[in-house]
Order: structure tokens, then C-alpha cells, then sequence
């Protein structure tokens, strides 16, 4: 029987970024594949259904700036765009958003 505690050490993951794997290795398996009816386990597919319908994110770039500001924390908005200038892309986010992603970052470091 699993528990939780089975899992103190994984490393966790959005389910946008589990999405992504999943699609990944589903490729691989229908270029490895000689058959056209690419057949995966149940469990796979279920899993691949899962994480896309409750992902937040799809854009890819989107999933790269939150794990680098994730992994990052910048403390600034200065800092966050001087690490990832990316951020800066129009029609994405706007300075405030990205001030208060920032912000929130470092108060959640600051309770840990």
C-alpha cells in the first residue's frame, strides 16, 4: 500500500509540466512504433487526459518564466527581468503583475 510519506523525497510538478512529458514520450512511442494503432497502457492515456485537462498553462513559455521564477526567486522586478528577459514580452504580463508574482515569491520564501 502506498503512502504518502512514500513520496517525501519526489520532486514535484505542475500539471502543465507533466502534460508536456507525457506528450513527449507519447511521441517517441509512436516513432518507435512499426504499428500504426500505437497502443500505450490504460493507465498512461488516463494520465495524459488528466494532466491536460486540468493544466493551467499551455503556452510553453509561460511554463518556462513560472519555473524559472520558481527556481530563481528573484527579489526584485528588476532582477526577475534582468534573469529572465523574457518576461518582458509584450502582451503577456505587465510590470505590476510580474512586481506581484515577485512579491508573492518572496513572501512564500519568507514563511518557509
Amino acid at each position: 500500500m502506498l503512502r504518502l510519506s512514500d513520496f517525501e523525497k519526489a520532486k514535484c510538478l505542475m500539471n502543465c509540466e507533466v502534460a508536456r512529458l507525457l506528450e513527449h514520450k507519447s511521441e517517441q512511442y509512436k516513432q518507435m512504433s512499426n504499428d500504426s494503432n500505437n497502443h500505450t497502457s490504460q493507465v498512461f492515456e488516463k494520465s495524459l487526459q488528466y494532466v491536460k485537462r486540468f493544466r493551467r498553462f499551455s503556452n510553453q513559455d509561460a511554463v518556462k518564466q513560472l519555473a524559472l521564477l520558481g527556481n530563481l526567486c528573484p527579489e526584485t522586478l528588476d532582477e526577475a527581468i534582468s534573469v529572465i528577459p523574457t518576461l518582458k514580452t509584450k502582451g503577456r504580463l505587465t510590470m505590476d503583475s510580474i512586481e506581484k508574482l515577485v512579491n508573492d515569491l518572496s513572501m512564500i520564501k519568507k514563511f518557509e
